[in-house]
């Protein structure tokens, strides 16, 4: 039986919202509160919804946009992760209709190829390779492939500085010995400060939201943006953002240090600090994010984020051009 694809309008935003709190690997970045805090030009929303027999089966928040000069349905921008959100008893059939109902609707539509980047299978509350494999066999191709580095929630609060690496453990302990103390709070702008300077410093670059951006996504999600800082005394040191992305993961989005104050180890304290939090909420994983930036690892990035017990995901980006 084919699939009804419709595009998504504002009228659909309870369905939506509803349909990702009970998938399977829905995220804060699929919802409709996340996309939509994006000013109203920037991207061109071409989200759809797939229906079966009259029931939701399926959702995909996707963009319409120009690149090299083709038109490409692919996944919304202003987010981490998109691709299919599906619940956790699809079938393999439904999956392959799912995948051929979006590239027909596609075709039809005046687009020259769709390209998605799916949540890593951490995300997933039941695993399954169903959407890529089904993707896969009908013609796309991995885009690219990154890792994101990833600490499983597996372990007992007591031994938590044992899946540190030394030179970790040693740091966290030299932290706590010079009186450095970690606390949620809401010092956004003094935590933005070290942040650019720290980007501007290390990469030349600028964070990904403006100070504006990120004060308005903590009050729309209150309770699943969180900043962790490390003081000493009574001054910020490091910090990170922390987003509750879904029950499975928290995704640390944001780090920094001031470099004047990088002797006190802010950051191995903050994250043994964090990986506690974890564990207590009852998350499974802590998602590091990426440290290869097209398919180029970062060695240094690397060993940092292994120093705390992390391995590495696939973090897949997949596209089909007509």
């Amino acid at each position: 039986m084919s699939l009804i694809v419709k595009k998504y309008t504002e009228t659909d935003r309870g369905i939506w919202e509803n349909y990702i709190k009970t998938s399977n690997n829905g995220t804060i970045f699929h919802r409709r509160k996340f996309l939509d805090y994006h000013p109203p030009m920037r991207f061109k929303d071409s989200s759809l919804l797939f229906y079966k027999e009259n029931k939701l089966l399926a959702v995909c928040p996707a963009v319409d946009i120009t690149l090299e000069d083709r038109r490409m349905l692919i996944s919304h921008r202003g987010a981490s992760y998109g691709g299919l959100v599906v619940h956790d008893n699809l079938s393999i059939k439904d999956a392959f209709d799912l995948v051929q109902a979006l590239t027909k609707y596609a075709r039809e539509k005046g687009f020259q190829g769709v390209d998605l980047t799916p949540p890593p299978q951490i995300y997933l509350n039941r695993p399954s390779n169903y959407i890529d494999f089904a993707m896969v066999q009908s013609g796309f191709v991995y885009r690219k492939r990154e890792i994101s580095s990833v600490i499983p929630l597996d372990i007992p609060q007591s031994r938590i500085l044992d899946s540190f690496s030394t030179s970790s453990r040693r740091a966290v302990r030299r932290a706590e010995k010079l009186g450095v103390v970690v606390r949620e709070c809401d010092l956004y702008e003094e935590f933005y400060k070290i942040l650019q300077k720290n980007l501007r410093l290390r990469h030349n670059v600028s964070p990904t939201h403006s100070i504006d951006e990120l004060l308005s996504l903590v009050t729309i999600f209150p309770n699943d943006i969180k900043l962790y800082a490390a003081f000493y005394q009574q001054t910020m040191v490091a910090g990170v953002v922390m987003f509750v992305c879904n029950p499975q993961v928290v995704l640390a989005f944001y780090i920094s240090h001031d470099e004047e104050y990088q002797q006190y180890r802010g950051v191995n304290k903050l994250f043994y600090e964090i990986v506690h939090w974890g564990l207590e909420l009852g998350f499974k994983f802590l998602d590091f994010g990426i440290f290869t930036v097209n398919e180029d690892p970062n060695w240094g990035l690397a060993r940092f984020k292994e120093s705390f017990g992390a391995q590495g995901v696939f973090r897949d980006s997949l596209q089909l051009v007509f």
